[in-house]
């Protein structure tokens, strides 16, 4: 088999080093949850050899480079129909995953975000993530309140998921190396179903709070409720990054009275 060539319009790094992929696998923890696994972007399998010698995963690979998929279908002929070529953007989990399953993999760094945002959308199902961004991406995600890190990504995952930065990872362990640093982070389900809360009107506060992070929230949630029917709360003073999950919960339930 020829090898796979790292293509930059995908954001392709392939992983070399082995025993960061073993760190990668061992990072699912709560596998007595699911059974099934998603690897997202596998290139040439390097955590895809580590996954597949798992008795208790039944993993499935999708990659939306066509010679990827064409190198992995050969490499590993047993996989069948767990082999997809598409975009895991776009993936209908609905037709492939019945229940529970987790996601995986070393993300491409131009799509990070919005691969976030798909496992939001899907959190219902989807009970364990555990993969590799950009650093910096990483750490927005994990972040505390009243950090400079703090965001929409960091009160939108841990509204619904407990976060762990796991390790960092260099360069050099990757063919071709990026430019930055690489960091792995865990989200599990935190048990959480429903917020208590509007939980449209919560994402466009918080939305709205992080855009204009350096207003007060009275002056950024104007973009979601009318200035003049905002009425009178204590967060109003603060900025977005000042507040929590639970306060941006009580303070969604306040808008939707006005």
């Amino acid at each position: 088999m020829s090898l796979v060539k790292a293509k930059k319009h995908l954001g392709q790094h392939f992983l070399t080093d082995k025993n960061i992929a073993q760190k990668i696998v061992d990072g699912l923890i709560h596998t007595d949850k699911y059974r099934q696994v998603l690897e997202v972007g596998p290139g040439m399998g390097i955590l895809s050899d580590i996954l597949l010698s798992r008795e208790d995963l039944e993993t499935f690979l999708i990659d939306i480079d066509v010679e990827s998929f064409n190198f992995l279908r050969e490499k590993y002929p047993q996989l069948g129909d767990r082999l997809i070529n598409g975009d895991f953007l776009k993936l209908s989990f609905e037709s492939i995953f019945p229940g529970k399953f987790a996601v995986i993999g070393n993300f491409p760094y131009n799509i990070s975000s919005q691969i976030l945002f798909r496992i939001l959308e899907n959190r219902q199902n989807i009970v364990e993530m555990v993969g590799m961004f950009q650093k910096e991406v990483a750490e927005r995600v994990a972040a505390k309140p009243s950090t400079k890190e703090y965001g929409i990504l960091s009160v939108l995952t841990q509204a619904y998921y407990n976060i762990d930065y796991l390790f960092t990872v260099k360069p050099g362990t990757f063919n071709p190396p990026p430019k930055v640093n690489s960091g792995v982070i865990r989200l599990s389900r935190n048990g959480v179903e429903q917020l208590g809360c509007d939980e449209k009107l919560f994402w466009r506060a918080v939305k709205a709070g992080f855009n204009q992070r350096r207003k007060t929230l009275r002056n950024a949630l104007s973009a979601v409720v009318p200035r003049d029917k905002l009425g009178e709360h204590p967060f109003y003073e603060k900025r977005a990054e000042q507040l929590t999950v639970a306060d941006f919960i009580e303070l969604t339930n306040f808008l939707s009275t006005r």
